[in-house]
Order: structure tokens, then C-alpha cells, then sequence
């Protein structure tokens, strides 16, 4: 493979993880932002930005896909969004708030990259998991596979907080709240679990970002590794909104002879004390 080839190569799958994966690249980040996260009263009403962008929480990049969004009720039944609109550097949609207890919005992508070689010429290839055994010449040389997962999150609590949409997976990376993601307070300590297929991930590095980017010199970011249990707490030092981030790398994929890189990252809300 030549060196423009690679070039190329390694430029499509930035491109690509980024914009349709959701899988961060450069200091792009990946956000979901409700207009509210804690609600009181009958027939409310949510409105949620989708985008990709530099700051936070700026538009001033590119919409956030929602071709794979999926909102759960406090019940675990599936809430459909309603005047979903796309724009040049956001899309948007509501949320009717009907039911008591939190609501879990999120936008759940997985794909898988591949490069190869036929008859020795360069090839490359792009879609989901259950397509790939199909795709791929069996004479292929040279195969180079990539699973995506990316998951972005944020919560929504009408009344008294919930956990039935908290519930985990077990499938890529995830947040279990030990502390309720709606009821996180200024100057108080919150603490998370992260999991990855079910399991404790420890050892991971976790970033949290203030909003606000765009009007302050520095990025103000808090940067904590898990426990052995997965476990990790903040201080808050302001209320706000603030974004969580954090991503893994290995072979786990059930895919064979393919690389995993999992994404994980949520939205949440700090309130004043």
C-alpha cells in the first residue's frame, strides 16, 4: 500500500467515526443537551440539541445524527420524538414528558471499518456488524477490521427520580449512576460506574468538561481514572451543564480477528445548592 493510499485511508476513517460513528476525533465532541432535566407537572414538554462542535455547547460544527435515536420512559416503554428537525450544525426534537420518573434519551451507533486487499488492489468497506461476513471476498488479503460502538447519552427526571432507564445493557461502554444523574448538586461529590459489556472497567480514564468553552480561556476539565469496580467520583465546582467522556480501545470484539473502540458520553446537569 502506498503512502497517499494510507493517507487517504486514515483520513476516511477519521471522517467517518466521526460524523456517522460518533466516535470523538480532534477536540470535537459529541452532545446531546435538553432545554430542561428536571420537570414538574402533567403534560411537559422537552426539547433536545443534537450536534457536534469545538465548544460547549456551541453550534458551530456539524448535527449529531439521529438516525439511531431511542428514548426510554421511566417505564422502559420506547418514546418516540416528535418535529424532529435537521439543520446545517444541529438537529433538534421534542420529548413529551407524560410519565413520572426519568426518561433515558440517547443516540446508540455501532458500524464497522474495513481494509483490504483484492488481487492486490486497495479496498475498503463501511456498515454494520451483521453485514460484514458477507462483504468481504473470501480471497481478501491483508484485512484490517474496526468495530465502532459509541454511546451518547443525557436524562431527563419529571417528579421523583427513577431507575429503571438506568439500567445497563452489557453491551459496549456504559454509566450506571450511584448518584442519580438528575439530582447532582454544586459543591457536592457525585459518583458513577462505568461498565464495559457488563463488566467493571477499571482503570479508565474519564474527562469532564464544563460548558462555557467558548467564553473562557482555559478548558476548565476534571480528569479522574476508575476504580477496580469501575467506580468514579467529581466534586462539582459550579452548577451548569457538563459533558463526560470516556473511550476504550482493545480486541473484545465479537467480530472475528477485528479491534474494538468503544465510546461513551453523556450530558448532564449541575444545579445550584
Amino acid at each position: 500500500m502506498n503512502h497517499i493510499w494510507k493517507r487517504y485511508l486514515t483520513f476516511a476513517l477519521v471522517v467517518w467515526t466521526t460524523s456517522i460513528l460518533s466516535v470523538p476525533a480532534h477536540a470535537h465532541r459529541l452532545w446531546l443537551l435538553p432545554s430542561a432535566t428536571v420537570l414538574s407537572g402533567n403534560d411537559q414538554w422537552v426539547t433536545v440539541d443534537a450536534a457536534v462542535s469545538n465548544d460547549l455547547f456551541y453550534f458551530e460544527h456539524n448535527p449529531l445524527q439521529l438516525d439511531n435515536l431511542a428514548i426510554m420512559a421511566p417505564d422502559g416503554s420506547s418514546v418516540t420524538p416528535e418535529n424532529l428537525a435537521k439543520g446545517k450544525y444541529r438537529n433538534t426534537f421534542d420529548v413529551k414528558i407524560e410519565k413520572s420518573g426519568t426518561y433515558k434519551i440517547m443516540v446508540l451507533n455501532r458500524g464497522v471499518f474495513a481494509s483490504y486487499k483484492l488481487d492486490g488492489q486497495p479496498k475498503r468497506w463501511r456498515g454494520k456488524p451483521e453485514q460484514i461476513r458477507n462483504e468481504i471476498p473470501a480471497n481478501a488479503t491483508d484485512v484490517k477490521i474496526s468495530e465502532i460502538q459509541g454511546r451518547v447519552e443525557t436524562f431527563v427526571t419529571s417528579g421523583k427520580p427513577s431507575d429503571d432507564a438506568l439500567k445497563p445493557t452489557g453491551v459496549g461502554l456504559e454509566m450506571v449512576p450511584v448518584t442519580h444523574p438528575n439530582n447532582l448538586i454544586a459543591g457536592e461529590k457525585a459518583t458513577f460506574r462505568l461498565l464495559l459489556d457488563g463488566q467493571a472497567a477499571g482503570g479508565q480514564s474519564v474527562e469532564i468538561v464544563p460548558g462555557g468553552i467558548r467564553y473562557r480561556d482555559k478548558l476548565n476539565d476534571i480528569k479522574v481514572t476508575t476504580d477496580e469496580s469501575g467506580t468514579f467520583s467529581v466534586t462539582w465546582p459550579n452548577p451548569g451543564m457538563y459533558w463526560m467522556n470516556a473511550s476504550v480501545q482493545d480486541n473484545k470484539s465479537k467480530i472475528e480477528n477485528a479491534g474494538r473502540r468503544a465510546s461513551y458520553t453523556t450530558t448532564v446537569e449541575v444545579l445550584a445548592p
